[in-house]
C-alpha cells in the first residue's frame, strides 16, 4: 500500500473563524469547516445550508443563450426536425435525455443521436451529421461535446444544417466553431459567473432559459418584486424544472465536477427528486444495485419533493449515484450502444425500464470483467519493467483491450501508482487507423495542459485538468510516450507523487462527536469535489479489544480515546488489514477518518471510516 502524506489544513483566517462561530452560534470546528469552503458570512452560510433554486444564475448571462433560444423557437415555429446529439458517457446521455424529453413535450419533429464509441469516437462525428442530413434535420443541439468541432460544424453548415453547441470542456483558445450558438462557460468571452457546470447542467440551462421565456417569468426574479399572478407563475416554473434535476444530479456525480456554487444547488434538488419521486429508469437501475423502495405503501407520488417523505430505506447521496447509477448508465456505451442508456432514462413505463435496466446491468457485469483483466495485464507489464517503474508517467497500449474500459483502467492505475496515466487501444474506426485512449491524472497535475505540449504528436485530444480523451497515429506513439514523460518529469515535483490526505481539523471524541455536531455535519452535503466529506484526525487511540481482518484486506475494529476514555466507536479501515497485529496488541495510534452513519439490520450507528492509521510510537 502506497504511503500517504497527511496535510492538516491551515489555509484559513482564525479571526474569520471566530467571528463566524459567534454569529452562527456553532462549534469552532463547524466554523472552521465553513471557512475552509469559502463560507465566511452569515448570508453565505444561509445559502450554503439552505440551497435554493433562487440561487441559480440567470441563464441568459451565458454568451449566445439568446441566440440559442431564438433558433430553437424558429425551428419549432417552422416545424423543423431537431436532432439532440450527445456524448456516450453518463454526462452526455443524461444531457440528451433531459433536453430531448423537454423539447418533445411541445415539438414532435425531434430525434436523438449518440455516436458509437468504437467506430465514431468522442465528439461530433461526420456520420452523425450525415444521419441528420438523411433524416431531414435542420438543427442539431450538441451537448457535452462540440467545442472543438470546427471542421464538423463547417461541414454541417455546407449541408444547410445549423448547430447549437452546449459544452463544458475547454475550448481551443478563441477558436470557436461557426455555430449559431456556442454555449460554454469556459469560453474566454463568456461572462457567465459559474464555470463548472456539467454538460447536462448546460442542457438544463437551455431548458431553464426556454421555459422562462415561454412562461414570461424568471427564477432569478425576487419573489417580493412580483405580483401574485407572477409569483404563481414563478412557483409553477420551479415545479416544472424540478423534474429534470435528477438527471443533472446523476451527471454532476458521475462527471466529478465541483459540488459548490450552482452545482451544489442542482445536486441538492436532484437528490431530493431521486429520493422522493425517481423516474422509472433511475429506480430500475437502483433496483439492479439492490436498492429497493420502502416496504410501506408510497401512496401519492405527485407531491412536491420538498414535502414528500423518503422513498427508499436509506436516503441516497452523491456516492450512491457515483457507484450505483453512473457505472451502469456508462456500461451500455462501453459495451454496446449508449442509445440504450438514453432510452432507459426517457422511459416512463416501469416494466420497459426494468427490462432495459437488466440488460444494461448485464453490460456492466461484462465491463467489470474486461476492465479487471486489462488492469491486471497492465500492472504486470508495469511491475515487470524496471524502466517503467522509475518513470513519473504511465503510457501503455494494447490492441486487445476493449476501448470502452481504457478510461477505467487508467483510473485504476492512477490509484495503484499515483502517476499521470494514458491508456491506448486500437480504434476500429472505418475512417482512419488510430490508437485511441484515455488520460487520467493525479490531483497535483494538469493532464490537459500536458497534452497541449504534445499536441503536434496527437490527432485529437480534449477534456479537462483531471481527465481527457486522446488519439494518436501508431507511428507517433513512441514519440508521444517520450514527450509526455518529459513534460511530467519537468513539471511534477517528486513530493507531489505521494498521495495526499487533506485533513480538515483535529478533533477530540468526547468534546466534538455529539448528536448536534453530526446533524450539522450532514447539512454540509451533498458532498463532492471542493466540498468533500470532512476528514478529521484524532491522537492517542486504542482498540477496545476485538479487531479483525475482513475481506482479506480490511481492518474492522473499535476505537476509544486514551485521553478522555469517552465513548468508543466502531471503525472500518479499507486496505488497512496489515495494521491488525499491532492494533490487536494494544499499540496506541493516530487516525485520519470521516464520520458516517452505518445502516445494518434496520439500525443506524456512527462509524469511523479510517483513511489512514499511524502508530504513535513510530
Amino acid at each position: 500500500m502506497k504511503e500517504k502524506r497527511w496535510i492538516l489544513r491551515k489555509d484559513y483566517d482564525k479571526e474569520v473563524v471566530k467571528k463566524l462561530e459567534e454569529v452562527l452560534g456553532v462549534d469552532e470546528i463547524i466554523a472552521t469547516l465553513l471557512v475552509e469552503r469559502g463560507v465566511t458570512t452569515f448570508e453565505e452560510a444561509r445559502c450554503f445550508f439552505r440551497p435554493s433554486l433562487d440561487q441559480l444564475h440567470d441563464p441568459f448571462l451565458m454568451k449566445d443563450m439568446d441566440r440559442a433560444i431564438a433558433r430553437i423557437n424558429e425551428a419549432v415555429r417552422r416545424h423543423e426536425r431537431i436532432l439532440v446529439y450527445g456524448d456516450y458517457d453518463v454526462d452526455g446521455t443524461s444531457a440528451v435525455a433531459l433536453v430531448y424529453s423537454y423539447l418533445r413535450t411541445f415539438h414532435h419533429y425531434i430525434d436523438f443521436y449518440i455516436p458509437d464509441r468504437d467506430s465514431e469516437g468522442y465528439g461530433v462525428s461526420y456520420r452523425g451529421i450525415d444521419y441528420a442530413r438523411d433524416t431531414g434535420v435542420k438543427l442539431i443541439i450538441a451537448l457535452d461535446c462540440g467545442i472543438k468541432a470546427l471542421e464538423q460544424v463547417e461541414y454541417a453548415n455546407s449541408l444547410g444544417i445549423d448547430f447549437i453547441i452546449g459544452d463544458h470542456h475547454l475550448p481551443d483558445g478563441m477558436n470557436i466553431p461557426a455555430a449559431v450558438a456556442v454555449l460554454d462557460p469556459k469560453r474566454e468571452d463568456c461572462p457567465y459567473p459559474y464555470k463548472e457546470l456539467s454538460g447536462c447542467g448546460i442542457g438544463f440551462k437551455i431548458v431553464e432559459a426556454h421555459q422562462e421565456q415561454r412562461m414570461g417569468v424568471r427564477l432569478c426574479d425576487p419573489p417580493e418584486s412580483l405580483d401574485e399572478i407572477r409569483r404563481e407563475k414563478r412557483e409553477a416554473l420551479q415545479l416544472h424544472l424540478l423534474k429534470y434535476l435528477d438527471l443533472v444530479a446523476v451527471s454532476i456525480a458521475s462527471d466529478i465536477v465541483p459540488i459548490m456554487g450552482e452545482n451544489r444547488v442542482l445536486a441538492a434538488y436532484g437528490l431530493k427528486v431521486i429520493n422522493t419521486h425517481p423516474r422509472p429508469g433511475i429506480e430500475s437501475i437502483l433496483k439492479c444495485g439492490h436498492v429497493d423502495r420502502r416496504k410501506e405503501d408510497q401512496a401519492d407520488t405527485t407531491e412536491h419533493p420538498d414535502q414528500k417523505s423518503g422513498y427508499f430505506e436509506k436516503e441516497l447521496n452523491i456516492t450512491d449515484l457515483v457507484f450505483l447509477v453512473g457505472p451502469r448508465i456508462n456500461a451500455a456505451g462501453r459495451i454496446k450502444s449508449a442509445f440504450d442508456s438514453v432510452r432507459l432514462l426517457l422511459s416512463d413505463n416501469a416494466e420497459q425500464a426494468e427490462m432495459l435496466a437488466e440488460e444494461i446491468d448485464n453490460f456492466n457485469k461484462e465491463r467489470k470483467g474486461l476492465d479487471s483483466k486489462a488492469t491486471e495485464d497492465a500492472k504486470h507489464r508495469i511491475e515487470s519493467d524496471p524502466v517503467m517503474m522509475r518513470r513519473k508517467s504511465i503510457v501503455l497500449f494494447d490492441e486487445n483491450w476493449h476501448k470502452g474500459v481504457v478510461g477505467i483502467v487508467a483510473s485504476r492505475l492512477v490509484e495503484a501508482y499515483y502517476k499521470p496515466t494514458v491508456i491506448f487501444t486500437r480504434s476500429t474506426s472505418d475512417i482512419e487507423d488510430l490508437y485511441t485512449g484515455s488520460a487520467r491524472s493525479i490531483k497535483e497535475f494538469d493532464v490537459h495542459a500536458a497534452l497541449e505540449k504534445c499536441s503536434d504528436l496527437l490527432e485529437h485530444f480534449g477534456g479537462h485538468r483531471c481527465a481527457a480523451g486522446v488519439s494518436v497515429k501508431p507511428e507517433n506513439l513512441e514519440a508521444f510516450t517520450a514527450r509526455f514523460e518529459e513534460v511530467v518529469n519537468q513539471t511534477l515535483p517528486a513530493e507531489d507523487m505521494t498521495p495526499e490526505i487533506e485533513i480538515d481539523a483535529e478533533i477530540d471524541f468526547a468534546k466534538h462527536i455529539t448528536p448536534k455536531f453530526l446533524r450539522i455535519l450532514k447539512q454540509f452535503g451533498p458532498f463532492g469535489p471542493e466540498n468533500n466529506v470532512p476528514v478529521f484526525m484524532s491522537h492517542s487511540l486504542v482498540d477496545t479489544g476485538y479487531p479483525r481482518v475482513v475481506g482479506a484486506k480490511h481492518l474492522k475494529f473499535n476505537v476509544i480515546s486514551l485521553l478522555s476514555r469517552s465513548k468508543s466507536y466502531p471503525a472500518i479501515g479499507f486496505q488497512l488489514g496489515h495494521c491488525f497485529p499491532r492494533v490487536k496488541k494494544g499499540h496506541p495510534f493516530t487516525i485520519c477518518y470521516t464520520l458516517e452513519e452505518n445502516y445494518w439490520n434496520g439500525k443506524t450507528e456512527i462509524q469511523l471510516n479510517v483513511k489512514d492509521l499511524r502508530f504513535d510510537e513510530d
